[in-house]
Order: structure tokens, then sequence, then C-alpha cells
């Protein structure tokens, strides 16, 4: 075995132990050479070099030396001439002699000597080769002019009266301005000092070129005039000024060449410099300029962080911010690389935004470009991603770079980014607050499922609203559902607040329910001081505290808002009406107003609890007569809470031991084993005890384990929810989740099925015709569409084709633009959605943030747009709970003790509880759910089509009677009442027909045409149906599908939905509505339930629970 210590070489004798201890002996033998760097720098002309030309310090304060100089030349030169004496005569000898004191002659010698050394000096150091470059430079040749009669002078003394055009060193004093701002720059570092540059050489060009022409026309007119430097100055002023008076001129022919020689070289130089200065007025005009240091210091401003700013985008951002009333003095800082777009422009130029809305051309990867925006001193910045591209991980990548960029720039702004993927939000944690795209469009999708028009309810919730909306509209339903989407999350700390500070030491429900009797507010969450924890409906277990943050839905927070007692209104004499209708106003009659709202408190006086305040009504009651509503008690009562323990799935509905035992081997509680992207929240759900294998989630294919090829052959209790997608990307985790939630019942999920690709046959296999719903994700391969708004083409069409096969399907999707809504479930005659478009430019013409939400498919919660939730992201700049919140509500995040988002149908049997304060007190004294809205349905008395006829026929007869026509249209409650020029006509055949019928006859006559018309339409509708059922129909033959469940002529056409958020205690409650619920998390009133939760996976045993609230 070779020898490895033999092959190691000894170290040097220098680094050896003993050669330390005894001396470095061998250092003499040793071969090395020491070597030294950068010797050039070291010489007397490198030396020079840095200090003159290199350093930038140093280079300022020689160019100010210089510019110096220069000015105190001048200056002498002006002395000179106010010390002389105007000589008599006319002779030539005075141009070329004057008269100089000696110590004028002096100090003039001596600025020569100065200038003309340190000119010589700089050439030298800037020589590259060539000398005749040097020489014959134009600042060279008028020092040596300047600077050598003077030194001559020195040995010829008969030379010292000789005239030197010293005035002439206002050019040298320009040049060496021009290269003192420079250095400066340099210096302090400062970027875009083009303009300033450019404007100080306009104006220093213009002082000399007068400077100039008023020496020389008074030392030309020595032998004339004899004009002494005023007169001089008057003339230029006047002659540069196109004024020309005439009563000061030039005499001598050498004076008049030298003004026209200045003219001339004014006219030369002067529109240069000034279309240099308007080009790069433009260019700055592109750019936007900076936002100064002094500004940044004295004023608040944010800053707004995009790849390519436009006008939708924009507008959401101010109408947003700007919304809330402390936010009025701040400014808004535009960072954005791409050029001010034309719209953008003319926006800001508007008054109300041009003073407080800042637009900078440039990247946030940029130092320079943050320090034009004074990113360091910002509020805060806001990071926006560019959802409109194909690749959106492109533009997650780049959004993380901005945020790291601003983060290493300024690390103590708080940073509000927006992502689009989930699995890149791991990179920016450390962001103050994130929104993801993907997250929250695919929860609230899910959530509609389940939740009906969660979507709408959540969009409400996060738009600032005054709840003006819709207010000047005849249909009732619009009143009181704009009215209702004023209402937003607010908060307070509860010793500091009117609303709750009664309530300490009461349970979470008693307070609750006694505000929104009260006051009409609804408390929905809490915080503890010493937890950054929220906790949404904590259960009547839960204990207010003076230092708890309670956070409520209200019109308005309760600071802005005053509050008139009970003992008022009786003063006043304003009479109290009990509730007759199904759409009464609220009975505390709120009254918006500029930042604050007057609440007439209802009588706050003690009743007794002993029985119901509400009796049963007597007729049509039953035989047996359901009981009371309980009261809520203040200390919540154990044996009177109806809890649900959902973990053991107890359920009170009859079911089989075989399927129990069937029901326990397929399904456990229990977190997800894997997490399919980093920062993913986890939540405990329902699992399978065993991975399905691979090729059993082929639903159209059979594989050994299964034999089935459609949804049909699988025969599933529940209906299908199918998704349609693109791709199978990870933000299907947070669809998935919330559908298969521990708190769901095992008896009502539904069935998920995947549709990476809709083609009709694909469709049908998977079973749409009995689906619950089908929920279509925005394609993004349309996201490259040359026009912004055509990126929702694609889905637009293909649910529109879903909607006209499948009448009966709940089709529920998501778009990119919000203006694209209006083409959900298009009908080219409708006539009904005309009059909500005319309602919506209206209410876009009062300023209002939510003029989109009366479209009928928003209203329902059939389609969103995720752009909606970027507002969600400005709130939070004011309400830092707002994000936590709405992920609580949409069950991305999950906190022990947190309640969750449900709902509950009122059905006939519940009809009894009549308003929704009962209802209130009904859930909060049995399971301790908190309502927070009703999602309501009702019914069209008119269809579209006999609204359409009815108006059209009006319009060919071209009647005038008003009256009548307002009184018959008044019968038809959705029927519009916009001006009827811009309805559409029906074909031209039909119209004449149809007018013909209406003149020949009595008035009966036109009931008679629009009743025949109207056939006419249903016929022709009804062939279309027929047609479209038929090939549906051959398909599923064809595809050996059965067509029993499928229902061609059930559409959704007469019926309108819409959310009632925080309804007045006094709203009757209607059949089928939909009541929205925060229920108290199960798990927290387990004894160990802490336990239980940390398990993967847990053995669940019994029965399933009901989620719906039996009253």
């Amino acid at each position: 075995m070779v020898d490895l210590e033999s092959e190691v070489p000894p170290l040097p004798p220098r680094y050896r132990f003993r050669d330390l201890l005894l001396g470095d002996q061998g250092w003499q033998n040793d071969d090395r050479v020491q070597v030294e760097f950068y010797m050039n720098e070291n010489t007397f002309k490198e030396r020079l070099k840095l200090f003159f030309i290199k350093n930038q310090r140093s280079s300022l304060r020689i160019r100010l030396f210089n510019f110096s100089l220069k000015l105190l030349s001048c200056l002498l030169y002006i002395i000179r001439v106010l010390l002389e004496n105007p000589s008599q005569g006319n002779e030539w000898s005075h141009i070329f002699w004057v008269n100089r004191s000696l110590p004028l002659w002096g100090l003039q010698v001596s600025v020569a000597l100065i200038s003309l050394f340190e000119t010589i000096l700089l050439g030298y150091l800037s020589y590259k080769g060539n000398i005749w470059e040097q020489i014959l430079r134009i600042p060279f040749i008028l020092e040596i002019i300047n600077a050598v009669p003077f030194i001559i002078s020195i040995f010829w003394p008969s030379l010292r009266n000789l005239f030197v055009p010293v005035f002439l060193n206002c050019w040298l004093a320009k040049h060496a301005l021009e290269n003192m701002i420079n250095d400066l720059h340099r210096a302090i570092q400062r970027t875009q000092s083009a303009m300033f540059n450019q404007v100080l050489i306009l104006i220093s060009t213009l002082l000399c070129l007068i400077f100039t022409c008023i020496c020389g026309i008074q030392h030309l007119e020595r032998i004339g005039k004899k004009l002494n430097l005023f007169d001089s100055l008057y003339f230029c002023i006047v002659t540069f000024s196109t004024v020309g008076f005439g009563d000061v001129t030039p005499e001598t022919w050498s004076s008049k060449l030298f003004v026209v020689a200045m003219i001339c070289v004014a006219l030369v130089v002067l529109p240069i410099q000034f279309e240099q200065l308007a080009y790069l007025w433009m260019e700055r005009q592109k750019s936007g300029g900076n936002y100064s240091r002094h500004r940044a210091q004295t004023e608040k401003h944010v800053v707004l962080c995009v790849s390519s700013l436009k006008i939708d985008l924009l507008m959401d951002f101010l109408n947003e911010f700007y919304a809330h009333p402390r936010l009025q003095d701040y400014y808004v800082v535009i960072l954005c690389p791409t050029e001010m777009d034309v719209q953008v422009r003319r926006v800001l130029q508007i008054p109300m935004w041009s003073q407080r809305v800042i637009y900078l051309q440039g990247s946030a990867l940029k130092d320079q470009d943050l320090l034009r925006a004074k990113m360091d001193d910002a509020e805060a910045c806001f990071i926006l991603s560019s959802r409109c591209e194909v690749d959106r991980t492109s533009s997650d990548h780049q959004t993380i770079l901005r945020a790291w960029a601003v983060k290493d720039f300024a690390p103590n702004c708080p940073l509000y980014v927006q992502i689009l993927k989930p699995e890149n939000k791991f990179h920016i944690k450390f962001a103050d607050h994130v929104v993801c795209e993907e997250e929250f469009k695919y929860a609230m999708l899910a959530l509609n499922c389940i939740c009906p028009a969660t979507s709408t309810l959540i969009t409400l919730l996060v738009h600032t609203s005054r709840g003006q909306e819709g207010q000047q509209s005849p249909e009732q339903w619009q009143k009181i559902y704009g009215r209702c989407s004023g209402n937003e999350v607010y908060h307070i700390v509860l010793e500091e607040s009117t609303f709750f500070a009664e309530y300490e030491g009461k349970s979470f429900t008693y307070a609750s329910f006694h505000a929104h009797k009260k006051f009409g507010v609804c408390l929905i969450g809490v915080r503890r001081e010493d937890n950054k924890n929220i906790l949404l409906n904590p259960g009547p277990r839960y204990i207010m505290n003076a230092t708890d943050i309670c956070f409520y839905i209200n019109i308005t927070k309760e600071e802005n808002s005053a509050f008139k007692n009970q003992d008022q209104q009786k003063k006043s004499n304003v009479p109290r009406s009990f509730y007759h209708g199904p759409s009464r106003l609220p009975v505390h009659s709120i009254i918006a107003s500029m930042g604050t709202v007057a609440i007439d408190l209802q009588d706050t006086s003690c009743r007794s609890t002993s029985g119901p305040t509400l009796s049963l009504p007597t007729e049509g009651s039953k035989e047996i007569r359901r009981p009371s509503i309980a009261p809520v008690l203040e200390v919540a009562d154990t044996s009177s809470i109806q809890t649900c323990d959902l973990l053991s799935d107890q359920s009170e509905d009859e079911t089989t031991a075989d399927e129990e035992t069937s029901s326990n081997l397929e399904y456990a509680k229990g977190y997800p084993p894997y997490s399919p992207y980093i920062g993913s929240s986890p939540t405990f759900c329902h699992l399978l005890h065993e991975k399905v294998p691979f090729c059993c989630l082929r639903l159209d294919k059979s594989c050994q384990h299964n034999y089935y090829e459609d949804a049909k052959a699988y025969g599933f209790k529940n209906k299908l929810i199918i998704v349609a997608a693109e791709t199978a990307g990870n933000g299907l985790y947070n669809f998935i989740v919330p559908l298969r939630a521990y708190y769901r019942p095992k008896k009502e999920l539904n069935p998920i099925v995947l549709l990476l690709d809709n083609p009709l046959d694909d469709l049908l296999r998977c079973g749409v015709t009995f689906a619950a719903n089908m929920v279509v994700v925005d394609k993004e391969s349309t996201m490259s569409a040359e026009e912004d708004y055509m990126a929702d083409a694609k889905t637009i069409v293909n649910v529109q084709t879903l909607f006209r096969l499948f009448s009966s399907l709940s089709i529920i999707t998501e778009l990119t633009h919000p203006a694209n809504m209006r083409f959900m479930q298009f009908r080219a005659k409708d006539c009904y959605s005309l009059a909500l478009s005319k309602l919506e430019k209206k209410e876009r013409e009062k300023g209002s943030n939510l003029a989109f939400m009366f479209r009928l498919p928003f209203a329902a919660g059939r389609v969103f747009s995720i752009s909606m939730l970027d507002t969600l992201l400005y709130q939070s700049f004011v309400k830092d709970y707002m994000i936590s919140i709405t992920r609580l509500l949409l069950g991305l995040d999950t906190t022990p003790g947190s309640g969750f988002l449900c709902s509950m149908k009122i059905t006939e049997d519940d009809l009894w509880i009549r308003t929704y304060a009962r209802l209130y007190q009904k859930l909060c004294s049995s399971t301790g759910d908190v309502p927070i809205g009703i999602y309501r349905t009702e019914s069209q008395k008119l269809t579209t089509s006999e609204s359409q006829i009815s108006i059209s026929v009006e319009e060919w007869e071209d009647t005038k009677d008003s009256k009548d026509q307002s009184h018959h249209r008044s019968n038809h409650r959705n029927s519009t009442s916009s001006d009827q020029s811009d309805h559409p006509l029906l074909r031209r055949k039909s119209m004449q027909w149809a007018r013909r019928l209406s003149r020949k006859g009595p008035k009966h006559s036109g009931k008679t045409a629009e009743k025949i018309t109207q056939q006419r339409l249903n016929l022709y509708r009804r062939s279309e149906r027929q047609e479209l059922a038929e090939l549906v129909k051959n398909r599923m033959k064809h595809l050996g599908l059965s067509t029993v469940g499928y229902d061609e002529m059930n559409d959704h056409q007469s019926t309108l939905s819409y959310i009632l958020i925080n309804p007045s205690p006094d709203t009757r409650l209607e059949l089928n509505d939909v009541v929205y619920l925060i229920r108290p998390d199960p798990l927290a009133y387990l004894p160990n339930s802490e336990p239980s939760r940390k398990n993967s996976i847990c053995n669940a045993m019994g029965q399933d629970s009901r989620e719906e609230t039996q009253l």
C-alpha cells in the first residue's frame, strides 16, 4: 500500500512551528515574489486625474471654483466699464484701447493666470493622443483669447490698457455650470436630471446671449452714441422680444453688424434648445417625473406596483382606496414599467385624481425607480399580478421579484401582495398581507355549491358602499337588495362600544342576538386582546370580556353613527306601524348621509322572559302546536344547547345496520396526509381509509376494479358536482376540501367529477343531466386575446352552450372582467335584462362601486369575477382583519373554536317563526348559530316574452296615454319602466301583424294581439327547445345512456334570486328562503377535542348528522 504521507509535500519553512520559534532561515531561498497591484494609479498624473476628474466630490469643488472665477472675471469687466469715463471723439482707437486702473489690472491678470493654468492642466489630464482635439475646442480657444493678453501685458506694460473681450467668459461660466451640475448629480446619485439640465442650459444660454449683446453693443458704441450698460440692456431686451421701439438704435456699422450676428446666433441656438426641452418634457410626461423627498416627509403616500395599468384596475383601486374618510389626504404613487395608457392619462387629468395620483414609469426592480417613488417613506406598497397573461406562473414570478426588491429596498414598508398560483405563495410569506387568487376562486366556487351565492355574499361584504344603490328603482327587490348591500364588516373594542358594552360578562350568542334586536347590527366574531386569532361565532360558551375586539356587520361603523332613543321618537309624534307586507322598510330606518348614519333604537325596556313575545297565528294552525321560542340565556346552559357531535356522526335519520357498517368502513375524519403546495392550511375533513388506485379515477373508462363507463352506472346517491377546467392545478385542492369538510354529513357529500374537456359526449357520460351544479373555471388559454375583454370569450360561449342544451342545470362560473357578466345566460330579446342594463349605467354615473350588482346572474350567485376581490387587498390597508375573516368564511383557514359558514332552507314547517328576529332568537337559543343574511328567490309574475311583447306593441302604436301605460306596467312586477325606445323590436312582419290587430278593434283587441303573438313566440321557442332536446337525446341513445333524467323544458327564466345581508329584524321570512349561518365549531365542545384534531385519521363512529337546522 502506498504511503500517502510521503506523497504530501512538506510545508514551506515559514509555515512550520519550529521556524516560527527559531526564525525563518529558509526564507532567503524561497523563490516567491511579492506583487503589488494597480501601480499605474500611483503615478503623479493618475493622482492628479483622480483628484481633478475621477473623484466626484473633488471634481465638483474644482468645477465650482472654475465657475466662480469666470463670474469674477465678468464682474471685473462690468466694474471697469462703470469706472471708465466716456472719451470724446469718434476715433477707432477707442475700440482697441480702454482706461484700466492698476489694481483692476492686477486682479484681472491674477484671474487670467489661474484660469489658464487650470485649463492647461485639465487639458493635459484629459489628453488621449490627439493634441489638436484639445487645442481646437471652443472653451480652450475662448480661454486663450481672454487670458493670454493679460499675461503678455505683464512683460509688455504698454499693453495694459489693451481691450480684452473678458465678457466672453460668461460662455465659459455656462460650460463650467453644466459640468458642475453633472458632477453634482453624480455625487448625490440623483436620476432623471435631464429635464433640469435642459432648463438650466436654456436659461444660461439666454443670459449669455443677452450679456454678450449688452457688452458688445456698449463697447462698439464708444465711437457712436456712447451708450451705457443700462441703455444697452434696454436695447437688447426690446430687440430680442421683437418689440423694437426704435428709440435706441446702433449708429456704427460695426455695432449693426454685431447685432445682426447676435440675432442669427439666437435664431439658430434657441430653437434647438427649445426643441430639446419640448422633447424632454414629453418624455417626462410619459415617465412621470419624481415624487420629491420633501413631499414624502410631509405627506402620506402609498405605492401601487403593477406590470401593466388598465383603466378598470385603476378605477377599482382609486374608488375603493379613497372610499374611506381617513385616506382622503393620502397620495397614490403608481410605479409601472409601461407607458401610460391614453385612457389612464385622461382619467389622471381629472382634477379629483390629478391632485392625488402620481404616475411614474419605472421598474420596481431598480433602486433608482424605488427611490423616485420614495418607497422607504411610503405607508404601504401594493403589488398586483397581471391576471390577463397565459402563463400565470410567469406572472407570479414577476410579482415575487417585485416583492423581494421592495423588501430589500424598504424593509419597514408594509407589503400587500396579490399572487395567482397557491404554490408560489410561500415565496412571499414575509409580506404583511397576501391574497392568492386561485385559493379564493376555488373556495368560492365550492361554497356556491353548498351555500348558494356565497361569492355574491363575499363580494358585497368586501366592497365599500353606502347602501344607496337601486333606491330610485321601481322594483322593490332592487331597493331592499341595494340597501342591504351597504353592510360591511367593522370592528370595535367592547368596552368602548355603545353596541356591545352592556354585554360584558354575557355569552356571545346573547350579545349577538340582543345587539341585532336593539341596534340592527350583527355580531359575527371576536378576538381576545392577547390572541391574534379571530373567532367567528365562538358559541354560547364564550363569555365576552371588556378588552375583546368585536367584529360586526352593519351599514356603517359605530363611530359614524348617531343614536336616537325611543322616547325622542314619541315626542316627535312619529307613528310606528307594524309589518303588513313582505317588503317593509327596516324598523331602525337607516338614514344615510355623508359619513354618518342615524339609527332609531327600538324600545329597550325589560320584557318578561317567562313566555314567548310573539304568539302563533290562530288561522291555519295545526292540531299540534309547536313549542314557543326559548329566550337566549346570558350565560350558556349546557343542557339547553343542542350541539351536534360531528365526530361521532350521531344522525337523527333512521339508517340500517348495513348502511352504518358500510359508511364506517368507507370514510374517516382527519387531516389530508399530503399537501399539494407549501402554505396550504390543514383542514379537518372526510377521508377514505385506503387510497383509490389511479385507474379507478377515470370515470369514462373501465378497469380491473370496476366496469363502469358513465356516471349513471355508478349509482351515486347524491347529485354530482361537475368541475369543467382546462388543467387539474393545485388550486382544485381548495375546491375539494370545503366540499369534504368534517362538519358536512356523510350522506350529503356530493361526488365530484373533474372534466378537463367538455365535448357533448363527455358531458353526457359524466352525468350532466342529473348533476346538482356545473362549475366552469375560467380558461387560461384565452388570456392572450388582443382585446382584454375578449379573455372571457371562450368561457362565456361554453356556458351559453350548456345553458341552451341543459336549461335546468345550475351553472356556476368565474370570469376575468366583471363587465362580461351581462353575457351570462344571454337572451337577445330579454327586455328585463335591458332594463337592468339601464339601471347599471345609471348607478355607474352616480359613482357606485357596485354598479354590476343588479345583474341577475351575479345577484343569484351564478357568476362572479375574481377581480372583484381586488378590493379585499385594498380594504386590508384600513381593515387588517378582512383577509382573515374572509378566509375563515370560505374555509381556507380553520382556527380552533371558530365557526364556519353554512346554510339552512326555510320550509313550510318553519314559516310559523314569521320574522328574521324570531329566527335569530330561535337559532341563538337552540343551536347557537348566528344568521348573517338571506338568499331569497322570487318568481316573476310576467315572463320575458310577455313583457317584451307588451312594450313592443306600445312602441308601434305610439300611444300618448302615459297614465294607462304606467298603470298597466305596474301590474307586472318585473316589467321595465325605462324608456321604450331602447327595447329591441321583433321581426318586421310580426310587428306589422301585431300593429294591425291593435288598430282594427277596440282596446281588448290589443290584448288579443298580445296573446296570439305570445302563442307564436311560445311555439317558436318550443320548437327550438325540442330540436335541442332531440339532439341531446339522440346523442345519449347513441352512447347507450338512459334519457329518463333529461328534462328539456325546465329552466330558471321565471325566477330571480338576490341576497339580503343583515336584514332588519322585522323582515318577513318566505318559503324557500336560504339563511346564511355561522355555526359554532362542534369540536370546541368536545372534552378531548385538541388531541382528536391532531390525529391525521380518526375512526368515525355512528351515523351522519343533519346539517340543516330543525326548528
